[in-house]
């Protein structure tokens, strides 16, 4: 029998996504990790995209399939036009189809503006951004030609662009990061008000600080910790599977009418608490 909870606290999540075929970019770590493993614990099959780390990525693919669900890895960097081209004609060989695009993969080059190369910017914006634009165009051909399969969903088909608090929060000495984010806001409301017509959901995701090997170095010490809680109301850092949640409910017929929104899953930093108490 089934556990009512997960990891001691969490609430199981029905199959509310049965039947439905998934592609989460960048998923072998990280939030892309946690939210392969949560589409397939709702009953999709899951392609499990990865760069890096076929080790890994295998990995996930196996916790995928105890849920009695279909999932493969495959490698693609999501930045090079051509291996998402074949990363979705494989998926379709595969699957049949695809119902849901999470376009996760992301990566940092941080540095000062004047200290920032051009290799830097233009590799952060060519994975983050290009690389979203690329799998949302490939979705797209399959959720037109397709269309809507109402005993599957109410749609012909969902993306959900893994964004950022800054796509709205400057960050200093992350230039190319944030503007990269905020090109996926102007992105995804774009693609949503263009799609929506044709059944096709588009909606974005926004992390605040979440506990990730991209950002390890801000929350795995006590002192880090009690620095990033000052920029969190709600007083705890987050982890992979509150994100994970977040889109696969967002990801589900319960949402059918949530078309161009950003979901911010932040513990309240968007509220800039540094003027809790006056300004």
């Amino acid at each position: 029998m089934t556990s009512p909870v997960d990891e001691g606290r969490r609430p199981v999540l029905p199959a509310i996504l049965r039947g439905q075929k998934a592609l989460v970019t960048g998923a072998n770590s990280g939030i892309g990790k946690a939210t392969a493993i949560g589409l397939g614990r709702a009953g999709a099959d899951v392609v499990v995209n990865y760069v890096f780390g076929r080790e890994a990525a295998e990995e996930v693919v196996k916790e995928i399939e105890s849920f009695g669900v279909r999932a493969y890895a495959h490698e693609a960097d999501v930045s090079q036009e051509d291996q998402v081209v074949g990363m979705f004609q494989h998926m379709v060989e595969e699957f049949g189809t695809i119902d849901v695009l999470v376009a996760n993969a992301g990566l940092q080059r941080d540095a000062a503006i004047a200290d920032m190369t051009l290799e830097q910017w233009n590799k952060v914006l060519e994975v983050n951004l290009t690389g979203q634009f690329l799998c949302a165009r490939e979705a797209t051909k399959e959720f037109v030609r397709r269309g809507v399969v109402p005993e599957v969903s109410r749609s012909a088909g969902k993306i959900i662009c893994m964004s950022s608090v800054h796509q709205i929060i400057p960050w200093s000495g992350h230039a190319n990061y944030a503007a990269s984010k905020g090109g996926v806001l102007l992105l995804m409301q774009t693609l949503a008000q263009e799609l929506a017509p044709k059944g096709i959901r588009v909606n974005a995701v926004a992390p605040g600080a979440i506990r990730t090997p991209i950002n390890r170095s801000a929350w795995e010490t006590p002192e880090a910790e009690a620095d990033l809680l000052r920029l969190i109301p709600y007083r705890r850092v987050g982890d992979p599977a509150d994100i994970a949640d977040a889109v696969t409910v967002l990801a589900s017929d319960l949402m059918d009418y949530v078309v161009g929104t950003t979901l911010y899953v932040d513990g309240g930093m968007t509220l800039f608490p540094g003027f809790a108490t006056g300004g």
